[in-house]
């Protein structure tokens, strides 16, 4: 286990998806439906490798996030059906995209637990700091119910060394007094360390393709199980 305790932690900061609540399940549901709907057209596998080469294609100018993914899921759609798209499909994929925008966002195990209790230590700034657009993942975080346990929320188009130390800037703080909490090494946990602060990696059972990265060692970082090893780790 790293040595974290006496660091003068001030800030710790909580990935949103997939951390404190589920979310990729919702959107390989929606994959999986548009593989049976597309079915006439095209085989599932085609479909899925065709969607993730639509969204990497487009990722530099829709970024991330729901809506991002509707428009790759049509323009795939197209694609693979040689624009024998009807109307009705067309509108069936829209309706898929427009329920990611509303799904449940209960909190995973020990989320809520764990962060009353942090709260109620009242030596750190708890803060979301996440990817994606900015009305859906504020619209999240309501939902969860999980908003009175936060100070600060910032939305970021992605997260690499540079959004991490605006983060710290942000919040008046050094990197190594900052701790982040999250799921994918590829976003939460590679970049936080990279500009110098603390990481608490707790992996979920689902990752996005283009979340999949190479994992490290390092003496910053600690890899969890359970999302209330935080408290073990602070106390």
């Amino acid at each position: 286990m790293i040595d974290i305790k006496g660091k003068n932690i001030k800030v710790i900061a909580f990935d949103a998806d997939d951390t404190l609540w589920d979310c990729q399940s919702w959107f390989d549901d929606v994959e999986r439906r548009c593989c049976e709907l597309l079915s006439p057209w095209a085989s599932a596998r085609e479909v899925s490798q065709g969607l993730v080469e639509t969204e990497r294609r487009n990722l530099s100018k829709t970024g991330y996030g729901t809506k991002a993914f509707t428009l790759s899921l049509v323009e795939n759609a197209v694609r693979v059906t040689n624009q024998q798209l009807t109307g009705h499909v067309v509108e069936q994929l829209l309706e898929m995209g427009k329920e990611l925008l509303e799904f449940p966002t209960t909190p995973l195990p020990e989320v809520e637990e764990t962060l009353k209790q942090l709260a109620e230590m009242r030596r750190y700034r708890l803060v979301v700091f996440t990817k994606g657009e900015l009305m859906d993942q504020e619209n999240k975080l309501k939902r969860s119910g999980l908003e009175g346990y936060f100070s600060h929320m910032e939305t970021v188009s992605n997260k690499t060394e540079r959004e991490y130390r605006q983060l710290c800037e942000n919040l008046d703080v050094a990197p190594e007094q900052t701790l982040m909490v999250g799921n994918s090494f590829r976003s939460d946990i590679a970049p936080a360390l990279a500009a110098g602060a603390w990481a608490f990696h707790i992996p979920y059972y689902v990752v996005w393709a283009m979340e999949k990265s190479e994992e490290f060692p390092h003496e910053r970082l600690y890899k969890a199980t359970h999302f209330s090893e935080i408290l073990d780790l602070l106390c």
